[in-house]
């Protein structure tokens, strides 16, 4: 029986992939078989990760991206495209936070946090697409979040964000299903990563871990059986989807 989850000889592109989740998502896809492009603005980070990833036995070229900016996406899909010569996956993954109450909350955070989180995903989404487009196949896969569905104080622009890319992905779909390419999302819930491990060990975050009901949060791994699924041939039927990755929190939403 053929492995609907096999990804060798495609090439992927994973952004914001220096640390937390877009570096675990450019292992998996590794470890599947593809030769990864993984962009952000760290570069130092991407050489580490390059060599991880090339022990697996496939190739990895890092590329510096910043995603709130238009030439730095353009340049790095002309750098992957010379370099690979296609991209069979694209991985949205590039996003940040910026926590601030609502009336100290300046209109540059705003603007800060929409082009990273969805200008960024929009104008990478158009370029990558148009080689999806001649090559008639693809997947793209969004980082979306619990934070698309519900709301709460003090990181606005976030929540809106996340939103967004919800939406985005129904909307991409729409747009690249006439080119046999899948658009999904994922959203993952709360994550013990770098970016999260002291908030998560305070008081605030042990509050919240009592309301998971898989009671722990995710970790390294949690999402990389949904990525595999949405990047093969397993999800050939399936598009313009967001999956919870979240230990059942929203089903109590």
């Amino acid at each position: 029986m053929k492995n609907l989850f096999d990804l060798t000889g495609r090439y992927a592109l994973v952004t914001g992939a220096s640390s937390g989740i877009g570096r675990q998502f450019a292992k998996a896809l590794a470890e599947q078989g593809a030769n990864v492009a993984v962009a952000a603005r760290r570069m130092e980070r991407l050489e580490t990760l390059k060599t991880e990833i090339q022990a697996m036995g496939v190739k990895c070229l890092p590329v510096r991206c910043d995603v709130s900016n238009e030439q730095s996406i353009l340049d790095c899909v002309e750098t992957v495209k010379a370099e690979f010569g296609r991209i069979d996956i694209l991985v949205n993954n590039a996003g940040i936070d910026i926590f601030n109450d609502l009336f100290t909350y300046t209109t540059e955070m705003w603007d800060k946090t929409m082009d990273t989180n969805i200008k960024g995903m929009f104008i990478m989404s158009r370029e990558v697409g148009k080689l999806m487009r001649e090559q008639m196949s693809g997947r793209i896969i969004n980082t979306a979040s619990i934070g698309g569905r519900f709301a709460s104080e003090g990181n606005i622009a976030y929540y809106a964000s996340k939103g967004a890319v919800i939406n985005f992905t129904r909307g991409l779909a729409a747009d690249m299903a006439p080119y046999n390419v899948t658009v999904n999302a994922i959203a993952p819930g709360v994550f013990d990563t770098e970016l999260t491990h002291e908030s998560l060990s305070s008081p605030l975050g042990q509050g919240s871990l009592a309301r998971l009901p898989l009671k722990r949060f995710g970790k390294d791994g949690d999402m990389d059986g949904i990525l595999i699924y949405f990047a093969s041939d397993a999800s050939a039927y399936c598009t313009g989807q967001t999956i919870y990755i979240d230990g059942g929190l929203t089903m109590l939403l």
